[in-house]
């Protein structure tokens, strides 16, 4: 039989009123009376509902996470940095995977907005308005992750993309290199598209260099993709000398591609990432990669979001992370 509340106050003979200060830790019992309710609570294993203490307290201790691909790498330390804060925080999590999807990112929206959850923390490759127009009518707070909103309606926490881009491709350009790839995923990405591109011209154009859009590929953010991407890269009259791609599975398909055809990294070509997921670490040679700090973006939004759901003062909802190049061995000192 499942163990109740009225149970426990009846063997510890207390009221209820005090077995639920104690489970939910209110200050305002008698040591004494704590210590005995605690022993009874555990010789008969009682576990609190969570459905009955949400609809006393309309509150859920439930969060709603929704990220592109449950599976990848790259975001498992974003779910990780929001677990390790919902954890401190007492809060649970309900993970969801959205496949990059807008149908399917607003399916998994109503779908939290039924479970009732207190918050959502989401990161999308692109918020649409149709997305945007969800969100606004949400019941509960959300805090993306990693994501552009460019009206900025929802709070948001990232990096200076455009400007991390920005310094990338400068190092490209100070190490000597006129001919300077962009290879990044499509360009459905609002990053990939208004910020990392962005960032890509103005260090050409600062720099006097014409943008040739032959260089210029935004396919598949994939291995196999940064490997044709080379090989189609290599097919101009004037093939580039460096990559700037928007990760580390695109930077490592260059390469591979490029000892494949006896290139020599960094010897021949240069290239410099934008991720530094452990995969950098991996490969040979090791990659220069532009710093994406996904666990701190997602402790960071986590956080954000608590202090949204307890009605906190917050000095800021536009929250930008500072960045950092992590140079390896792709690129030349």
């Amino acid at each position: 039989m499942t163990v109740t509340i009225y149970d426990v106050a009846r063997e510890a003979n207390v009221s209820m009123a005090t077995v639920s200060r104690v489970v939910n830790g209110n200050p305002n019992v008698k040591p004494t009376t704590r210590k005995k309710v605690l022993e009874v609570i555990d010789r008969l294993e009682y576990r609190p509902n969570a459905v009955a203490r949400g609809l006393a307290s309309k509150k859920t201790t439930t969060v709603g996470v929704i990220i592109p691909d449950i599976s990848n790498v790259f975001y498992a330390e974003l779910a990780r940095g929001i677990e390790d804060i919902a954890t401190m925080y007492r809060y649970n999590i309900i993970l969801s995977n959205s496949d990059q999807n807008e149908a399917k990112e607003i399916e998994l929206l109503d779908t939290m907005y039924g479970k009732q959850v207190d918050g959502i923390v989401m990161m999308s490759e692109n918020v649409s308005e149709a997305i945007l127009d969800k969100m606004s009518h949400s019941p509960s707070p959300i805090v993306l992750a990693g994501s552009v909103e460019d009206s900025k309606q929802i709070p948001a926490v990232n990096i200076d993309y455009v400007q991390a881009a920005y310094e990338a491709v400068k190092k490209l350009i100070n190490n000597g290199h006129k001919r300077i790839a962009f290879v990044s995923g499509p360009f459905t990405s609002t990053i990939n598209k208004e910020h990392k591109f962005v960032g890509y011209q103005k260090a050409l154009e600062e720099a006097g260099i014409a943008l040739d859009e032959n260089l210029v590929l935004a396919a598949e953010d994939s291995y196999d993709s940064g490997m044709e991407d080379f090989v189609h890269a290599n097919e101009v009259a004037d093939p580039p000398t460096a990559y700037f791609t928007g990760s580390d599975e695109l930077a490592i398909g260059i390469i591979h591609a490029a000892q494949d055809a006896g290139k020599s990294v960094p010897d021949d070509i240069e290239v410099i990432s934008f991720e530094n997921s452990k995969l950098a670490r991996m490969v040979r040679p090791q990659l220069t990669s532009m710093v994406l700090p996904l666990y701190d973006i997602g402790a960071v939004s986590m956080r954000l979001l608590t202090k949204i759901m307890n009605k906190e003062q917050t000095e800021q909802l536009q929250v930008v992370l500072p960045h950092r190049m992590e140079e390896r061995n792709s690129t030349k000192a």
